[in-house]
């Protein structure tokens, strides 16, 4: 059986800067990744799923210069975005938060992206075992080393090991439950049923009088569920990616006034599939244009142009580090269904976790995690409070809101009183919001573990 310092179970952003990470301190590092395949891609890899972009600070959290990533991977440097309402909108062109970067954030190639780091990773000593999955995890109660079946019947022995499975999570589940008490799961904590979002997208090439590669576009309140949006995100070559988030299970009958979401009918007996949602965007948008002035691009996403995945809105756990396991990326919850966003808490957890394990101090990742993306995360977590149970009305007044206090100089309390009541409420509301995690946003603890 194959012994190594470091297993890591996924080889997307979070696993791969745990394995970059974990070579660079002269770690034998492993990942194992089962391996998708996609029209973008010639070999199979990590299930790269397009993000938005990446804003100004997330590069400094994510801790990678722009200037080092391949030129193929940026694919449009973005001067803001726009939020849209059923009546009002809101443009941004500053995150309002410092950074390094000098621009409002690019939008890049996931799967490129993906690729350089790999390619990074093995240029640091990492090793990759693509095509093959995780069965099942079994760690030594004494010693706390983790054995790993995988699917092609070998077995693998970790000293330490990295979840960096993703949202799915299809081995961090069961190998958290074998250190929870008696009768406990973390499904509790990482997969309730009201958290559990769908993304949909299609990769696009629009009329070049309509492509604007410097704004990503954000639709609220035109359909139902808490934070469900559509959006359209600018790539090159007048290609962008228009898609929408969703939450799953929503009942159309449990709906309040579901007259006022523009993109239902009346003939709706349930949540319309994201391609109607889609298309009943398009007309409304560009009423003047066909479909068909929207060809798909078939040889971007996973196939023929258009991919659907998960996405995780519930918040980060700690991970059992007196067990030698630490997760990381979307797997602990820190991808963020508000902003449908979480590359940058990949990169940065996973390099923790790496450098960690690799130095025998993975007792420190849940402390040195916090540190470095606190802030980001807190944020994330009050803003999906903040919102949730807002309906078309609410997304209209929060956004004329937002526009007062943008003209009047920022977001904060005097901004606030002289936008009027709305503006007060809102910002009062989310600063109470953020007080309430003073104690910690954390879903579960590392004290909860019987370890």
């Amino acid at each position: 059986m194959e012994s190594v310092d470091v297993a890591i179970v996924g080889g997307g952003p979070a696993g791969t800067s745990a394995a970059w990470a974990a070579a660079r301190e002269g770690a034998d590092a492993l990942v194992v990744e089962k391996g998708v395949p996609r029209a973008d891609r010639d070999s199979l890899g990590p299930d790269s799923t397009d993000a938005a972009g990446m804003l100004d600070y997330w590069v400094d959290i994510m801790d990678i210069d722009p200037a080092d990533l391949p030129d193929d991977v940026v694919l449009s440097v973005l001067d803001g975005a726009e939020f849209i309402g059923p009546n009002e909108a809101l443009t941004l062109e500053d995150t309002g938060i410092d950074s390094s970067y000098d621009h409002f954030g690019f939008a890049f190639h996931r799967a490129r992206f993906d690729d350089w780091l790999r390619d990074r990773a093995e240029t640091a000593g990492a090793r990759y075992r693509v095509g093959t999955s995780v069965r099942g995890v079994e760690t030594d109660p004494d010693e706390y080393t983790h054995t790993l079946e995988l699917a092609d019947g070998e077995r693998l022995r970790a000293d330490h090991l990295v979840l960096a499975d993703g949202p799915q999570r299809t081995v961090t589940v069961d190998t958290l439950d074998q250190f929870m008490p008696e009768g406990e799961s973390v499904s509790a904590a990482l997969a309730p049923d009201e958290a559990n979002h769908i993304a949909y997208q299609e990769h696009r090439r629009m009329p070049e009088e309509l492509f604007d590669p410097g704004y990503l576009k954000f639709w609220w309140g035109l359909i139902p569920g808490h934070t469900a949006y559509p959006w359209v995100f600018p790539n090159d070559d007048n290609v962008a990616r228009i898609g929408l988030t969703m939450p799953i299970g929503v009942d159309l009958d449990d709906v309040e006034d579901r007259d006022s979401y523009a993109l239902l009918r009346d003939d709706d007996e349930q949540v319309p599939a994201g391609a109607v949602y889609l298309r009943r965007l398009l007309e409304r948008e560009y009423p003047e244009y066909d479909l068909a002035d929207f060809p798909p691009v078939e040889d971007r996403g996973k196939r023929g142009g258009t991919e659907a995945y998960p996405i995780s809105s519930t918040r980060p756990i700690e991970s059992p580090v007196r067990a030698n396991v630490a997760v990381v990326g979307g797997a602990m919850g820190g991808t963020s269904a508000f902003h449908e966003g979480g590359d940058h808490i990949a990169v940065r957890t996973g390099r923790i976790a790496g450098r960690l394990a690799a130095q025998g101090r993975l007792e420190r990742y849940n402390h040195e995690w916090k540190r470095a993306v606190n802030d980001e995360v807190l944020r994330n977590v009050t803003f999906a409070e903040l919102v949730r149970g807002w309906g078309p009305r609410e997304w209209d007044r929060a956004f004329a809101a937002a526009s007062a206090m943008q003209s009047k100089g920022g977001y904060e309390w005097g901004s606030a009183l002289a936008s009027g009541w709305t503006a007060l409420e809102t910002v009062a509301r989310y600063k109470w919001i953020k007080r309430g995690f003073a104690d910690g946003y954390v879903q579960l603890r590392e004290n909860d573990y019987a370890i």
